[in-house]
This record gives structure tokens, C-alpha cells and sequence, in this order.
């Protein structure tokens, strides 16, 4: 029992983490937070539904079309909803979060309209594989999940760290104005950050799709709000915080639902929030504010 429930969590956890490093992205180069980024998730689920369940088309295809799609409403979201008010004289700081707010509310009720209101299966054959070791029965999704995550996180820490763009990318979150004055095209690098988050974000949905076997177009909102908890836990703009933020949220989750009260459990987001805030501001693997450029 102990052993299953920790393999739930571990799978709970990845994809959280998979959502908040979308968070992390987006905030890291444009220091807002996306909360477009719940329902761009959460219409890549329902990409997902629509290639396997009514088209019957397999299951990578799935996995592309969601790519593409969340990547293009990523750039839709950032040319339409971010780039107008970027360095417009007059505009509030929170003119972005609010412009992200109104893109969400919008994409919600696009999904009523085409897909319809409450639960969607998600049915793949894949999602029935299983082995068992004893008593313990293991799906072969559960791992992918796991897998998936851990090289999303290598090969973000990767690109950032070690090639030509993640450096403009990093160089860009530093400080925009100092690396658009040494040559980074900063429109370019922001437009991209945006596309690659909501390309994680329509994996994400798609994995949700499969270790649950259902979606709806009320989702969003519910892990959106669970990933900007998880890059507060973690630490804002931190890749390892998210991946790590993302597990610790999942296991207790499971936990709770395993051994507690499951009414709690969407609540645990946010006591979490309250307790780092009070014990480590920062999070776990952020920095200072006076360490943090601004």
C-alpha cells in the first residue's frame, strides 16, 4: 500500500513539475507570472482527447499535436496579450498578469464551446500496461511520467546552461535592456520562452490525460494554481525548485488522500505557500532579494 501510494505521488509529482516548469520559464525572462499557463495545459489534454479518442490516431501523434497547438497559443498569447504592453509608457506592472487572467477565461470557455462541459475520457491502451512485483502493480505510464519530467529537466538545465540561446535566454532574464545593447534579439528570445512553456504545458495535459484517463475543461485553473504554488516552494526562476516543489506537492497529496482527510488535499497548495513564506521567503532553492537583479 505504503509503496504504491508513493509510486502515485512520484507520478502526481512529475507532472506538476512538468506544469510549474512552464512557471518557471515564462517568469524567469519576463518576471510575470502566466496564469494562461493552467489553460494552455489544459487544452493540450484536450488535443490529446480529440487525436486518440475521436480521431483514433496513435498515441505520438497525440503528443505532437499538442506541441504544436500549445506552442502556437503560446505565441498567440505572448504577441497578442504580453508583447503590446512590454516597455508601454503608462502601463501598470500588473497589466501583464491581468492580460494573462483574461487569455484564461477566454481559452476556458473556447474548451466549453468546442469540446463541451464535464469530464472527457481519455482512452489509450497504453495507459493499461502494467507489470506487478508481489503485490505491487506498477503501469508502464506511471514511469513514462516519471522519465518524461526528468528529461524535460535535463534537457531545459542543459539548453540553458550550455548552448548559444539558453545563454541569450539567460543573459535576457538578467537584464533586457543590457543584452539587447550586446546584440541578443530580446523579442526573439521572450517569444520563444513563451512557445517552449506552452509546449510543456500541452505535454503536461497529455500526461494528465493518460494517468487519469479523463480531462476537463475545469483543470486548468486547479494545476495552474498548484504550479505557482510549487515555483514559490521551490524558489522563482529555479528549474531544480520546480522539479523538486512539483514531487514534494504530489507525495503529499497522495499521502493525504492515502492516510488523511482527501478533503484537504487541494488546500495543501496553498498552506504550503504560507508556511515557505513565513520560514524561507525565497523558497527552497531561491535566492535572496538582495541577491535577485531587478
Amino acid at each position: 500500500m505504503f509503496i504504491e501510494q508513493l509510486i502515485n505521488g512520484i507520478t502526481l509529482g512529475s507532472i506538476y513539475a512538468i506544469v510549474a516548469l512552464g512557471f518557471t520559464l515564462v517568469f524567469g525572462v519576463l518576471g510575470i507570472i502566466n496564469m494562461a499557463h493552467g489553460e494552455i495545459f489544459m487544452f493540450g489534454a484536450f488535443i490529446g482527447v480529440l487525436v486518440t479518442s475521436t480521431f483514433g490516431a496513435p498515441l505520438w501523434l497525440a503528443f505532437l499535436a499538442a506541441i504544436i497547438i500549445t506552442g502556437l497559443l503560446g505565441y498567440l498569447l505572448e504577441a497578442v496579450a504580453l508583447r503590446p504592453l512590454r516597455n508601454k509608457q503608462g502601463v501598470s506592472h500588473l497589466a501583464p498578469l491581468i492580460s494573462t487572467i483574461g487569455v484564461s477565461i477566454f481559452l476556458e470557455n473556447l474548451t466549453h464551446h468546442l469540446f463541451g462541459p464535464g469530464n472527457h475520457p481519455f482512452r489509450t491502451p497504453f495507459a493499461d500496461i502494467h507489470f506487478e512485483i508481489g503485490s505491487i502493480t506498477v503501469y508502464i505510464v506511471q514511469i513514462a511520467i516519471f522519465v518524461i519530467a526528468v528529461i524535460l529537466m535535463i534537457a531545459l538545465s542543459t539548453w540553458l546552461g550550455k548552448t548559444r540561446a539558453g545563454r541569450a535566454l539567460r543573459a535576457t532574464a538578467e537584464n533586457l535592456e543590457t543584452a539587447s545593447i550586446l546584440g541578443v534579439d530580446t523579442k526573439k528570445i521572450i517569444t520563444l520562452t513563451v512557445i517552449i512553456a506552452s509546449a510543456m504545458g500541452g505535454i503536461a495535459g497529455i500526461l494528465v490525460g493518460m494517468a487519469f484517463n479523463s480531462v476537463t475543461p475545469q483543470m486548468g485553473l486547479s494545476i495552474g494554481l498548484k504550479g505557482l504554488a510549487i515555483i514559490i516552494l521551490g524558489g522563482m526562476g529555479s528549474v531544480k525548485g520546480a522539479m523538486v516543489g512539483g514531487l514534494i506537492l504530489g507525495l503529499a497529496e497522495t499521502f493525504l488522500v492515502a492516510y488523511g482527510d482527501s478533503g484537504y488535499r487541494d488546500a495543501i497548495a496553498f498552506i504550503a505557500i504560507i508556511v515557505i513564506l513565513l520560514i524561507r521567503p525565497q523558497g527552497l532553492f531561491g535566492q535572496k532579494i538582495s541577491e535577485v537583479r531587478r
